[in-house]
C-alpha cells in the first residue's frame, strides 16, 4: 500500500488517543476519529517505518455502540465530541479500557476484551488487575454543559462565505463552524455566541484572514463559573483599522452594550477587549482593555473561593475537578504535619485544598499571572501556609533549599521535562501523586519513575471530558522500601 490508496474495513480496536485499527492487505492501518466496530473508508496519508495511517473519509456502517442520534448539528464535521452518539456508560467503558491497555506495560495488566457482539465487557469490579492497581474510571457529575471555558474563532465555513463564530471543522485549518448549540457548554455560552455573531454580521466587520493577515475579528473567549454563574467575555481582535463608517471605540461601546442587554441565567460581570497582532492562530495577549465590569470572576471549588482572570488556568470542568482533586487527596493520604510540593500548580487549586491539613504547601508554576492569582486566592481563603513560586520547575528545583515530604505533580499535556524528572526523584519522598491530562505522557514518565525506585501503587481515571476521547488519570507512586 502507498499514500493515496483507499482502504475499507472494520475498526477492530481503538487505542489511546483515539487511534482506530483496521486490517487491510494483512496490514494494520490506524484511522483516527473512529469508534470500535465501525465499517469505514479511509485514505492512506502517512507511511513511515512500516506504519500506516489513514484519514477517515466515510463511515459505511455504524458501530453497535452508536445507540443515540447526534446531539448537535455540527456532528460529525466539528469532531470535538466524537463519542456523542454513544451512551455515557459505553463511553466510560471505552475510555477505561483504552487507558488500561495503554498503561498495561507499566502495571502488568492484561488488555481489555470485547465480546462477539461488539459490546465492551464490564470490568469485573473497580479494582482491575491482579494487584488491584487499576481502579477503573469515575464519571463526570455532569454529562453536558460542563465546560466553563471556550475559545471561539471568527471565520467562515466556506471560502468567501458569511461570517461564522465557533470551532474549526475537523481536519481543516481554515473552515469555522458556528457553534451556537454546543452540548459541552451551558446555554449561556450559546446565547452569547449568537448575540456576538449577529452583532458583527450586521456591521459587516471582517475576520482576520490567515493567508492575507488582514481583518479585525479573531477570537471570542467566554468563561462561566459553574457554581456562581459569573461570566467573563473577552473579544480578541487585531489592531488594524476598521472599515469606513465606525471607529473602534464606537464598535466596542456598542458591542459591550449589546452583551449587557442579553437575558442569561448567569450574569456577565466583565467584558474585555484583547489585542493580538500575532500571525499565529492562538489567543495571545498584546494588550487587554476593560470595557465593562471587572477583569475576573469568582468560582467555588471544594469549599474554597477562586478569583479567575481571562487567561489563568482552571480546570475546564468545575464539578469534575472536585472529583479529580478528591481522588488526588485520597491517594496522597494523611499529610498532616508534612510539607507538600505542588509542582505545576497552575492557580494553586490543589495546593489550597491541601493547605488546611498540611504543615506547608509550596507551589511552583511557570505562568506568572497564574502565580499571582494563586497568591491572591490563598490570601482570600485565609491560608497562611501556602507559598507560590513563579518559574520553570526544571530551574526552580535547583534553588529550593526546603525538602518536601510528599509531592503532587500536575504537568501540562507534554508531561514532565525529562531533565526535571531526576530532580524530582532525587528528593526520595515516600509518595508522589501524578495527575495527568495526557495519558501517553504519563506512560512515558512512569517508566522513568520505576527506574528511579518507585512502584505504581494505584491508578484511577477521572472523566472530565464527556463525549470526547480525553480523560484525566491520577497515579500514586510509592518509594520502594530500602531505596
Amino acid at each position: 500500500m502507498k499514500k493515496g490508496d483507499i482502504v475499507e474495513g472494520k475498526i477492530e480496536r481503538v487505542t489511546f488517543p483515539n487511534k482506530g485499527h483496521l486490517r487491510a492487505d494483512d496490514r494494520d492501518v490506524i484511522v483516527k476519529n473512529t469508534i470500535p466496530w465501525q465499517n469505514v473508508r479511509a485514505r492512506i496519508n502517512k507511511k513511515k517505518a512500516g506504519r500506516l495511517e489513514a484519514q477517515l473519509l466515510e463511515v459505511i456502517e455504524h458501530s453497535p455502540l452508536e445507540k443515540r442520534p447526534p446531539l448537535c448539528r455540527n456532528f460529525p464535521p466539528c469532531g470535538g465530541c466524537l463519542y456523542q452518539t454513544m451512551e455515557y456508560a459505553d463511553q466510560l467503558k471505552l475510555k477505561e479500557n483504552e487507558i488500561r491497555d495503554l498503561l498495561a506495560p507499566a502495571i502488568t495488566l492484561n488488555p481489555p476484551a470485547a465480546n462477539e457482539r461488539g459490546i465492551l465487557q464490564e470490568p469485573s469490579d473497580c479494582s482491575c488487575g491482579a494487584d488491584g492497581i487499576f481502579e477503573g474510571i469515575l464519571p463526570s457529575p455532569d454529562e453536558s454543559g460542563y465546560r466553563n471555558k471556550m475559545e471561539y474563532a471568527f471565520g467562515n465555513a466556506v471560502k468567501d462565505g458569511p461570517l461564522t463564530l465557533g470551532l474549526h471543522r475537523k481536519n481543516s485549518t481554515y473552515d469555522i463552524l458556528t457553534a451556537d448549540d454546543c452540548i459541552l457548554v451551558h446555554p449561556d455560552f450559546n446565547a452569547i455566541v449568537k448575540c456576538v455573531l449577529d452583532f458583527f454580521r450586521e456591521r459587516g466587520i471582517p475576520h482576520f484572514h490567515k493567508v492575507t493577515h488582514e481583518g479585525w475579528l479573531r477570537h471570542l473567549l467566554v468563561r462561566r463559573a459553574a457554581k456562581t454563574g459569573e461570566i467573563l467575555v473577552d473579544l480578541v481582535t487585531t489592531s488594524q483599522d476598521l472599515p469606513d463608517g465606525e471607529t473602534e471605540n464606537e464598535v466596542l461601546c456598542a458591542f459591550s452594550k449589546r452583551l449587557q442587554e442579553l437575558v442569561l441565567e448567569g450574569s456577565i460581570v466583565g467584558i474585555l477587549h484583547t489585542v493580538n497582532d500575532s500571525v499565529a492562530d492562538v489567543i495571545r495577549n498584546d494588550r487587554t482593555d476593560l470595557l465593562y465590569g471587572r477583569d475576573y470572576f469568582f468560582e467555588q471549588l471544594l469549599g474554597l473561593s477562586f478569583r479567575i482572570t481571562p487567561f489563568s488556568f482552571f480546570q475546564t470542568n468545575t464539578r469534575g475537578a472536585e472529583v479529580l482533586y478528591r481522588t488526588a487527596i485520597d491517594f496522597l493520604g494523611d499529610v498532616s504535619g508534612k510539607t507538600v510540593f505542588d509542582l505545576y500548580t497552575g492557580t494553586g487549586t490543589i495546593a489550597q485544598v491541601l493547605a488546611p491539613v498540611a504543615k506547608k504547601v509550596v507551589g511552583v508554576e511557570i505562568v506568572e499571572e497564574a502565580v499571582g492569582a494563586a497568591r491572591e486566592n490563598a490570601a482570600a481563603n485565609g491560608l497562611t501556609n501556602c507559598s507560590f513560586i513563579a518559574g520553570d520547575v526544571l530551574k526552580v528545583l535547583d534553588d529550593l533549599t526546603e525538602k518536601p515530604d510528599v509531592i503532587v505533580l500536575d504537568p501540562p499535556r507534554d508531561g514532565i521535562h525529562p531533565k526535571a524528572l531526576p530532580k524530582i526523584i532525587a528528593y526520595g519522598v515516600d509518595r508522589i501523586v501524578y495527575i495527568s491530562c495526557k495519558p501517553t505522557s504519563l506512560a512515558r514518565d512512569l517508566e522513568v519513575f520505576r527506574e528511579g525506585g518507585y512502584r505504581i501503587e494505584r491508578i484511577r481515571c477521572v472523566d472530565l471530558f464527556v463525549n470526547t476521547q480525553h480523560t484525566e488519570v491520577v497515579t500514586l507512586l510509592q518509594k520502594n522500601s530500602g531505596l
